[in-house]
């Protein structure tokens, strides 16, 4: 199951894996365009020790000499008393660091390799180095200045100008910057995908909220602006969603169905009033007597939504400034009545969660089949709270790719401390292919939805067009 996780995670951001290759190899590119060449010259030598007339043993005794002798050579011949007879006037310590010595194993040969820019100048110094080695070994292996030395260090392979470089290596830079590159890009998509809390799946949102997911609505990049199931006739996709919402809340308790339910989310911009107001759609269109109440006395949206005047409603009802059935409204062929939220009060938690409100609810589950009653968002207010714990059930809209984990837990948390029955969850936005989060949303400080609808004028009992 992580495998295939991953797939998908690698699968839905391909072309920022592709962009981070090209890149991971133009970077290398660069770098070996700006990289001296650098090339080896390597030069061999054989110690050997004088064995005189001693006969095998010591014979025998001059060849194991000769191989203790060759790893204290390989020492000396980097050391500053041979280095700094070829280096010329360059700094000691920087030509010592471009020379490298070694014993080749079970012989009593030495090798020495000399790095340079410059290949002529590799092999010059390569050679000029056995010259000085074995001019100081003649030196220090005499017993006596006039007795013939004990060891000797012959130069059997000379260097050769190079011809190629060893480095920088292109296609190995290229392709080594390419795989460093995508293994960041890896680890960049999959610690960013496991400390992502959002909701990303309706599996996740089930088990977080503890609640059935009723609805997946997709996104649709018209719904911005046309946010109603009306337009194609209600063939779209999104009006299909709606219908299946419409459907499993029909199959929620059958010996507790709710009558009143209260459509919340847990942040502004979620949706909530969108599917508030598709929801009340698609039941009147299938014969229910639906009521959509605008509870949102804060930021109210349903008289946008639906092109209605909403200056009187809910508010002058619970102020007792207005009867009920005077304030309600029939909007479009559905036959749907809509109670507007009237004037923004000052108090607005106080009027929602007053005994009028009770009263309100009440006459309104009596009249209609369902009573459906957009409120605001959890989290920043109360006021759904005590709307949750006067109607029958609530109902949570989920944002894909927006909401938390967290806030879906809190939300439900909230909804639980005042006994209020969460009925079920909608996940919202749910993009067709996982490849980005979109959504056309309202913002509730802002109101997106009244600039759309701003050249639009109102009209009362008339369907917004589509």
């Amino acid at each position: 199951m992580e495998l295939l996780c991953y797939a998908r995670l690698m699968r839905r951001y391909w072309p920022l894996l592709l962009l981070s290759v090209l890149a991971g190899v133009g970077t290398a590119h660069v770098v070996t365009v700006n990289t001296a060449p650098r090339y080896l010259a390597s030069i061999t030598m054989l110690v050997s020790a004088d064995a005189g007339d001693g006969g095998l043993s010591t014979a025998l005794q001059a060849g194991a000499l000769s191989q203790q002798r060759v790893q204290s050579y390989a020492a000396l011949l980097t050391s500053r008393q041979v280095v700094g007879r070829i280096a010329g006037g360059e700094d000691v310590a920087d030509v010592q660091a471009r020379i490298t010595a070694n014993a080749i194993p079970e012989t009593t040969l030495l090798r020495a390799t000399v790095a340079d820019s410059v290949p002529t100048r590799a092999a010059a110094r390569a050679n000029a180095l056995g010259a000085a080695f074995v001019r100081l070994i003649d030196q220090i292996e005499r017993p006596t200045p006039k007795s013939p030395p004990t060891i000797r260090v012959t130069v059997v392979d000379d260097a050769e100008v190079p011809e190629d470089p060893v480095a920088p290596q292109p296609l190995t830079n290229m392709a080594l910057g390419a795989l460093i590159a995508l293994f960041a890009a890896v680890t960049g998509l999959v610690l960013r995908d496991r400390l992502d809390t959002t909701i990303k799946t309706a599996e996740t949102l089930r088990q977080v909220a503890k609640s059935s997911v009723l609805g997946l609505i997709g996104y649709e990049r018209d719904a911005r602006r046309h946010p109603l199931v009306l337009r194609d006739q209600g063939r779209s996709v999104r009006a299909e969603a709606f219908r299946s919402l419409r459907t499993n809340l029909q199959f929620i308790g059958v010996d507790r169905q709710p009558k009143s339910l209260v459509v919340t989310s847990c942040l502004p911009g979620e949706g909530k009033s969108s599917t508030s107001v598709n929801l009340a759609i698609t039941m009147a269109q299938a014969g229910w007597r639906v009521v959509l109440v605008d509870a949102d006395l804060r930021r109210p949206s349903v008289p946008h939504y639906l092109g209605i005047e909403g200056g009187t409603g809910l508010t002058d009802v619970l102020i007792e400034r207005a009867r009920l059935h005077e304030v309600i409204q029939t909007w479009g062929q559905p036959g749907l009545s809509v109670l507007p939220s009237g004037r923004i009060p000052p108090n607005p938690s106080e009027l929602l969660g007053s005994r009028v409100m009770r009263s309100v609810l009440a006459q309104l589950t009596e009249e209609y089949d369902m009573v459906i009653v957009d409120a605001p968002p959890l989290l920043p207010v109360t006021d759904a709270a005590a709307l949750g714990a006067i109607c029958d059930g609530a109902l949570l809209v989920v944002r894909h790719g927006k909401t938390r984990n967290e806030q879906v837990l809190r939300a439900g948390e909230l909804l639980s401390s005042i006994n209020a029955r969460l009925v079920g969850t909608v996940l919202n936005f749910v993009p067709a292919k996982h490849g980005s989060y979109y959504g056309y949303g309202y913002g509730y400080e802002a109101d997106p939805v009244e600039q759309e609808t701003s050249s639009r004028t109102p009209q009362p009992q008339t369907p917004m067009p589509v």
